[in-house]
């Protein structure tokens, strides 16, 4: 039996997902070539700016093997816009009725955020399986991530906030953890000066931590 396209597990490789912000849409290309050259290709650009949705259209117009999805996705009219836009993805940082089923509609991989079992279980009994633990430092980091394997070991995880190149590796190792996600890679200050080679490094630090997290 096929998989609905909204419950699809992740296309891209890296286990590291940057979340961006983006506050002029002339960083995106640039942005996802750095990032792409350091490992990561994928990239949570989130609707926190208005440039956001237009950085989207500019990465899936320019960069076509980026996996460009769109963060901070928390109404149900958003959807279909991040999709247009050529969002391959969407997350959200929680999760409605309406959200999830705005994804289902319009057929886009989507992943909604949790923070307690509770949440958890609802997703789950959506159909999904990957769900991001939102904020991850807060609900409890690696602590709550291993509570859940055990009445919930056949979810698996995206930790984002509070992770970072120091414990990434720590989170990885988790058999419930799918990736991470984290804003370290992309500082708004590197962005806005134009720093790829330093955004290039960061990604290509990271994909070593990711890979070391594998031994």
């Amino acid at each position: 039996m096929s998989v609905h396209p909204t419950l699809s597990p992740p296309a891209f490789t890296s286990r590291v997902v940057p979340v961006i912000v983006i506050t002029d849409v002339a960083q995106a290309v640039p942005l996802a070539q750095a990032l792409l050259d350091g490992g990561v290709d994928v990239m949570e650009i989130t609707l926190r700016h208005a440039a956001g949705l237009p950085a989207i259209e500019a990465v899936a117009r320019a960069v076509p093997e980026m996996h460009v999805g769109a963060g901070t996705v928390t109404r149900a009219d958003e959807v279909r816009r991040v999709k247009d836009a050529g969002a391959s993805f969407a997350l959200s940082p929680g999760m409605t009725d309406a959200l999830v089923q705005a994804a289902f509609d319009a057929k886009l991989p989507f992943m909604p955020g949790v923070m307690t079992p509770g949440e958890v279980m609802r997703a789950r009994d959506h159909g999904f399986r990957f769900v991001k633990l939102f904020p991850a430092e807060q609900a409890g980091g690696m602590g709550m991530l291993k509570a859940l394997g055990g009445p919930l070991g056949d979810m698996r995880f995206c930790p984002t906030g509070g992770v970072s190149l120091d414990n990434m590796g720590a989170f990885l190792r988790l058999p419930n953890v799918a990736m991470v996600g984290g804003s370290w890679l992309t500082p708004v200050a590197l962005l806005e000066a134009g720093r790829w080679d330093e955004v290039t490094r960061l990604a290509r630090a990271a994909t070593e931590a990711a890979l070391a997290a594998q031994v």
